[in-house]
């Protein structure tokens, strides 16, 4: 009996001893909360729904299939390369928002990539500890943003250069759990040499953040260093009272970032220094605000004064009754701020726990944007409308006008190949002068319309001309290809089964029906044989 009492009280040691804190807690929560579209992971697909547009507060990429938000340093980087016709009012507003409530309180608790870096650090292996070095190197952050993140999508062609180049976020949602889904075997064709080098990094980067704590937060990530921006300043946060600190420096060595003080640009607010501080100099900024109507008590310090001392005097209790009274008070005090303190958190937590349980519910069972109706190889394609977008060769009518629209039931009796593709896919973008070759070959037996992609790559018309003007060493305008702008409402992509690949060609025959589909950049010669099937192809109607 004894050895079982004492296996349930060790097993209940142990339990204690490894349950995850509060703020571990909070960061799965988060991570599976901006991650609630687990449908999209289990079907390979990214959720491409209106609350797309909306950016959650830490690094998550848009294309990662779980992911029901956009990240604020992709969003930032696509508002920048498109401020030459609309100002990044809300990116920089959400970004603005975020850093004055939590600045980088977000990177300590609500970011994914933090928690998956605290997860490696755990590996028991020798560790790298913080130096004059590690510090000098926490500035590489700041050069990045600088140069990857607001210089290059303003100067070069709209390139949303830390994503495409660099972000380790996006390499893993958005390339290797993509690729890992059997239904997308078909994308490795379109890989390059910059999924190479940025899956190399990706490995790199997951190493060294076994030996230096949050290696990517400290030295790389440039969302960070907005947010450190907004650390002395934010609402939540932690202060310290220099009234009492006594520079014992215990907070400074206590901590795992390159901070110079408690609260700096370097600072998460992950709250480990609070309780390392001796003199209790260390708080959260806000506490007070949860306690308001609660009052501690004071200490009265009467002036003393010198006094007979006489029998009376001697025998009186008046001062043990008043210590008393003082004390009576305090524990009063924190039997009010421990009662409140349970209410607060009970709130949270089931507010936090409906709030996920909704999402859940909501993206994996009631969401239905993904179910849209699409179309296979077999089927016919449905007649749509989207507005032409350059003009070019192809999109002028018999008479030379240029027409304004793409209406596909204009062109049945012809081979229709559709190309969808967006402007900083570099793929799309070397393939457009092979499709102009073969339309100019086919001549009038064929048309092929380039349709952009709307949804998934929200670039709008004038984006789309300007980086086609840019573009002109290509002599886009003489070719016979019609440039088309897909649409929210229409989403031709998402009918005809786009999976968020791109470049992604459907053809279909003459009675508009499709013959072919592929997801990668085609090959001129595969692109001809599937035209002359095309052409060759008998359907009854």
């Amino acid at each position: 009996m004894g050895n079982v009492k004492s296996f349930f009280i060790k097993t209940g040691q142990w339990f204690r001893s490894h349950a995850p804190t509060k703020r571990r807690l909070i960061q799965l929560y988060a991570a599976l909360l901006t991650n609630a579209n687990i449908k999209g992971v289990v079907n390979g697909r990214i959720n491409t729904g209106n609350n797309k547009n909306l950016c959650v507060p830490g690094m998550n990429c848009y294309s990662c299939p779980g992911a029901v938000g956009a990240c604020p340093l992709g969003s930032l980087q696509d508002s920048l390369a498109q401020s030459n016709e609309r100002a990044p009012f809300y990116i920089l507003g959400i970004l603005a928002l975020f850093g004055l409530m939590f600045a980088r309180t977000i990177c300590g608790f609500f970011c994914p990539v933090g928690l998956g870096q605290e997860l490696l650090y755990k590996i028991k292996t020798p560790k790298v500890k913080k130096s004059r070095y590690t510090r000098l190197l926490s500035y590489l952050k700041y050069v990045l943003l600088v140069v990857l993140v607001i210089a290059v999508p303003l100067i070069y062609n709209g390139i949303p250069a830390f994503c495409k180049y660099v972000c380790p976020a996006g390499t893993l949602g958005g390339g290797v759990l993509l690729l890992s889904h059997p239904g997308n075997a078909g994308f490795y064709d379109s890989l390059t040499y910059l999924f190479t080098w940025k899956f190399t990094l990706l490995v790199i980067i997951l190493v060294l953040c076994v030996f230096f704590y949050r290696f990517f937060c400290r030295f790389i990530c440039p969302l960070g260093a907005i947010y450190g921006f907004f650390n002395r300043i934010a609402l939540i946060g932690v202060k310290l009272d220099r009234d009492k600190c006594v520079d014992c420096g215990l907070c400074i060595a206590n901590c795992k970032m390159d901070i110079r003080h408690v609260g700096d640009h370097e600072c998460i607010n992950c709250g480990e220094c609070i309780p390392a501080c001796p003199t209790k100099a260390i708080s959260w900024k806000g506490s007070r605000i949860f306690l308001h109507g609660i009052t501690p008590p004071e200490q009265q310090e009467e002036e003393v004064k010198p006094v007979e001392i006489t029998e009376e005097v001697a025998v009186t209790a008046e001062p043990v009754q008043e210590e008393r009274g003082y004390e009576r008070e305090l524990e009063e005090y924190k039997k009010k701020v421990n009662k409140r303190s349970f209410w607060l958190q009970f709130s949270a937590w089931a507010l936090a726990i409906v709030v996920l349980i909704t999402g859940l519910v909501y993206f994996n069972f009631i969401d239905k944007i993904e179910n849209i109706t699409t179309y296979g190889v077999g089927d016919t394609c449905p007649d749509f409308t989207l507005e032409q977008v350059y003009e070019t060769a192809g999109s002028l009518d018999e008479n030379g006008n240029v027409l304004e629209e793409f209406k596909l039931s204009n062109y049945r009796g012809k081979v229709v190949v559709l190309n969808f593709w967006y402007t900083t896919c570099d793929p799309c973008k070397a393939e457009l002068p092979d499709f102009a070759k073969v339309q100019e070959e086919y001549g009038d037996k064929i048309v092929t319309a380039v349709i952009h992609s709307a949804s998934s790559h929200a670039a709008s018309t004038t984006a789309v001309q300007n980086m086609i003007s840019r573009e002109n060493y290509l002599n886009a305008s003489s070719w016979q290809l019609i440039f088309t702008h897909d649409t929210d409402e229409a989403n031709v992509y998402g009918m005809l089964g786009g999976r968020e690949a791109f470049p992604m060609t459907v053809i279909l025959d003459s009675n508009g029906v499709i013959t072919f589909k592929w997801e990668n950049a085609l090959k001129p010669d595969t692109l001809r044989e599937k035209i002359n099937e095309a052409l060759a192809a008998e359907y009854k109607g």
